[in-house]
């Protein structure tokens, strides 16, 4: 059964507070029912909610990449927090101890912002001109939507790509802890349903990742493409290709010292979820830091998939992937 019910956001569960222009877009758009917003909204081929989209209209107009800057790029549950946490690790292993590490008080969301869901949500415009080089930034949105900027100038970004059935069942107890009690929860059936036919925040999921699978075979010096099992599953391995990939290589000094491992350690999953901060904290919009830490497993899906659910996804999927050369 989904987990009990948290305080919903307010970028997911309220309309108001838009700017004209995004109004008027709005009334214009493909809408569908949301998953906890009353209605989602078709954006660029992709499903936003009202305030989310107003984070990306303010993002693309106002957002100017630094060609240096760095961007992690998943859809949402993929293992965002995790992936921002190695991040911030190997790019900052020269500032800090792993003692005295933000990371034990700080929460990763914090230390790696969201661009549409953080620093230019609700129509903000930050002043980012301070920020140490490189900038490392994180966001939700495909590739089509990015703003301008970041594609142009050639800013690295890693893609962080789960099979698209552990990133549903995510969402969907995610997504339950979230929906006002006045509504009820969604229930697995529906929720699929919705998922088949890209109806979910950022979708549909493959069409993201086949935008970045893309880029990554295209641009495999500016886009790299990670797979959240192989992850898990080589974490070493992984980790020293994104460090090489940053353009912070892991020394064989480092290597010796034990860095590759103690970065594991401080970002592993068990670690980061029994943080206080992790466990007592909230974002700003709304979602207590514990809701980002559920189980962080691979394969998730089979507790919950019937065999109709098995047979209709590996249709779409089959549709989808097959010329890609893209596996799960």
């Amino acid at each position: 059964m989904p987990s009990p019910q948290l305080t919903p956001p307010k970028y997911l569960s309220q309309e108001d507070g838009l700017t004209q222009e995004c109004k008027t877009l709005l009334s214009s758009l493909p809408r569908d029912k949301g998953w906890v917003a009353n209605h989602i909204f078709q954006y660029e081929g992709f499903w936003h909610t009202a305030r989310q989209l107003q984070g990306v209209l303010t993002c693309q107009q106002h957002f100017q990449a630094n060609p240096d800057d760095l961007l992690l790029v998943t859809l949402p549950k993929s293992g965002t927090t995790w992936l921002k946490a190695i991040t911030f690790a190997i790019i900052n292993r020269s500032r800090y101890s792993f003692s005295d590490h933000p990371l034990l008080t700080v929460n990763p969301h914090e230390l790696v912002p969201f661009l549409e869901l953080k620093l230019f949500l609700e129509n903000q415009i930050p002043d980012l001109t301070s920020m140490a080089s490189p900038r490392l930034f994180s966001t939700h949105l495909p590739y089509v939507s990015l703003p301008e900027s970041a594609k142009q100038l050639g800013c690295k970004m890693v893609f962080l790509c789960r099979d698209p059935r552990d990133v549903f069942i995510s969402a969907w107890h995610f997504t339950n802890k979230l929906r006002p009690q006045a509504i009820g929860t969604l229930s697995l059936e529906e929720a699929f349903e919705r998922f088949c036919r890209g109806v979910i925040n950022y979708g549909p999921a493959w069409d993201q990742i086949l935008e970045y699978w893309k880029q990554s075979l295209e641009r495999p010096e500016k886009v790299i493409f990670l797979k959240f099992e192989e992850m898990k599953a080589q974490p070493s391995v992984q980790l020293k290709r994104l460090a090489e990939f940053f353009g912070f290589p892991i020394s064989e000094k480092e290597e010796k010292e034990g860095v590759v491992e103690e970065i594991l350690k401080l970002c592993s999953f068990d670690h980061l979820s029994n943080l206080d901060v992790n466990k007592t904290g909230k974002m700003p919009s709304g979602e207590e830091h514990s809701a980002f830490f559920r189980r962080g497993e691979v394969g998730d899906w089979v507790n919950h998939f019937t065999p109709g659910m098995i047979e209709k996804y590996d249709k779409i999927t089959e549709e989808m992937f097959h010329a890609s050369g893209l596996h799960f």
